[in-house]
């Protein structure tokens, strides 16, 4: 479906707005080689200094297929995003749309001078609600926009965009405010409120207040859309909870001809995003509407209290956790843990009955978390990922490093016919083994040989794969759980002795929203591990 936007044919009416899925140029690259009906590719936000945003959670389901978020503007800045963005091949049926933000009209400019070079056009972020000093604050003054756009118009010679907020009491106003500044596009809207969500009476999201999505704000977003469409000649782009082809129908009808799906990508894998656009798109030709179907609007984010009993202390840094709590978790998912006030952080179970977790001292979160008293409280939500599902009769060799041997445990225990490689710094840091060695055949490697293998676990899986016959080799599955390094050195290995498909691995991405839509997790390819993974087949 074939479509016209400021000038260029596009391969197709869609966009996904700004901070959803589209957040890195991986996934930008998996949305051009597998979605040709999203024409518009939105990056995410990009400032001129790098911002780690707002600390976990950054994301909540407060109703079925609405949301809450404060991711807070993460971004790495925009002279490493023009280094980025100069990689990437953009087709000439695709407009790449960058999404700028600044404090003040000269970061805008710099912002955009920065990053045109590598861009089709450039939307400006004048509608974040929860980043105190950008976005909304600028965006409600109908002067200060103008000046914003005219600012970066003249800077540039590529269409602008100003993205506006509805957090205003006449959007009209905004909008011919933004056009006699030179805007070619308006883009509409961004995220309502800021709102508040709390559970088990605290506030979910660390920064407390964020910006509403989804469904929830479909009429907010069709009359803003409607209130421009009524004052201004340009194109629009309309976004704000839409879910299937009659949301689009309704947007084009107030006045909207790109349109853009965000929140309606909630949980999906990638395949799932292909085929979702694909009915959409027929959908929309055809006057049908099957698309919602294929919406999760029941996926659970709510947090469930666990009680921790005892708190084994491997080492100065290393814990395990038990709770006294049966968790419904299968190998290969993975739950996040909660503590109001301070944060979350995804984990693979350690077991599930009781339910355990191994935690590594390595920052604010975690350091809190290996000196938890007894009857401390906490708050899990999950389990999210895709259960490891491997192949009826196949042997496993599993290779684990760091926490990964959380995320191998369950998977040997429950599957049985299993090879464990456990690598660590000392025997000191070695932890669970005899539950291991009771459901699968162990191998350690210790750096100083103080247990086991004296090297590298990379190492010590070389020389077990040399004893093994073709035969054993061709069947066996490898599922590699740890530290990006260690992952890819036990790739190198095995890849000298089996094929790709044989290989699965589960690497430690950082890890925010845990269901797909803040690109967080984001892995060379493109795909994203809380969705697609943990376990990521090679092939």
């Amino acid at each position: 479906m074939r479509s016209a936007f400021l000038g260029k044919t596009i391969s197709g009416p869609f966009t996904i707005p700004s901070g959803i899925v589209a957040t890195a140029v991986p996934i930008i690259e998996y949305l051009i080689r597998n979605v040709p009906q999203v024409g518009v590719i939105t990056t995410k936000s990009i400032g001129l200094e790098p911002r780690l945003g707002c600390r976990e959670p950054v994301y909540s389901q407060y109703a079925p297929g609405c949301f809450v978020n404060a991711v807070g503007l993460t971004n790495p800045g925009a002279q490493r995003s023009a280094e980025l963005f100069s990689e990437l091949e953009m087709p000439a049926d695709r407009f790449l749309l960058i999404s700028i933000f600044g404090g003040s009209v000269a970061e805008f400019v710099e912002v955009a001078r920065l990053l045109a070079p590598y861009s089709d056009g450039l939307e400006l972020n004048l509608s974040c609600p929860h980043a105190e000093g950008y976005g909304m604050a600028m965006g409600q003054d109908p002067e200060l926009v103008r000046e914003i756009t005219a600012a970066v118009t003249a800077a540039v010679e590529i269409p602008v965009i100003p993205k506006l907020t509805p957090n205003t009491s006449d959007i009209g106003k905004i909008a011919e405010a933004a056009v006699a500044g030179g805007a070619s596009a308006l883009c509409a809207i961004n995220t309502v409120g800021p709102g508040y969500f709390s559970a088990h009476g605290k506030p979910v999201l660390s920064n407390e207040l964020g910006g509403l999505s989804g469904k929830g704000i479909l009429p907010t977003g069709l009359q803003c859309v409607r209130d421009i469409g009524r004052v201004v000649d340009v194109p629009i782009i309309g976004c704000g909870g839409i879910s299937c082809a009659d949301d689009i129908r309704a947007y084009r009808d107030a006045g909207a001809s790109i349109f853009g799906v965000g929140s309606a990508l909630f949980g999906m894998t990638s395949p799932e995003i292909e085929d979702y656009f694909q009915v959409l798109e027929a959908d929309f030709a055809s006057q049908g509407n099957r698309s919602e179907t294929l919406v999760r609007y029941t996926m659970d984010m709510g947090f469930r209290p666990v009680v921790m009993v005892e708190n084994e202390r491997i080492t100065e840094d290393i814990s395990i956790l038990t709770f006294a709590n049966k968790l419904d978790i299968k190998a290969g998912e993975f739950v996040f843990l909660w503590i109001p006030g301070l944060g979350e952080k995804p984990f693979s179970a350690l077991s599930d009955d009781p339910f355990k977790l191994v935690v590594i001292n390595l920052g604010q979160f975690t350091e809190r978390l290996v000196r938890l008293r007894p009857g401390s409280r906490a708050y899990v939500r999950g389990p999210y990922g895709i259960p490891a599902n491997p192949r009826e009769g196949s042997p496993i060799i599993a290779v684990a490093g760091g926490t990964g041997l959380a995320g191998v445990y369950q998977l040997a225990r429950d599957f049985g016919n299993s090879d464990i490689f456990i690598g660590a710094r000392s025997a000191q840091r070695l932890y669970f083994v005899d539950e291991c060695e009771a459901c699968a055949s162990v191998h350690l490697a210790t750096d100083d040989g103080s247990r086991g293998f004296h090297g590298v676990v990379t190492e010590l899986l070389h020389r077990h794969l040399e004893s093994m016959s073709e035969e054993a080799l061709a069947n066996t599955l490898f599922y590699n759980c740890g530290p990006e390094p260690m992952v890819h050195a036990a790739v190198e290995v095995q890849r000298r002795f089996c094929r790709i498909d044989q290989i699965f691995n589960s690497i430690d991405y950082l890890t925010k929203c845990g269901v797909g839509i803040c690109g967080a997790c984001v892995a060379p390819d493109g795909r994203r591990a809380c969705v697609d993974g943990p376990f990521l087949p090679m092939d």
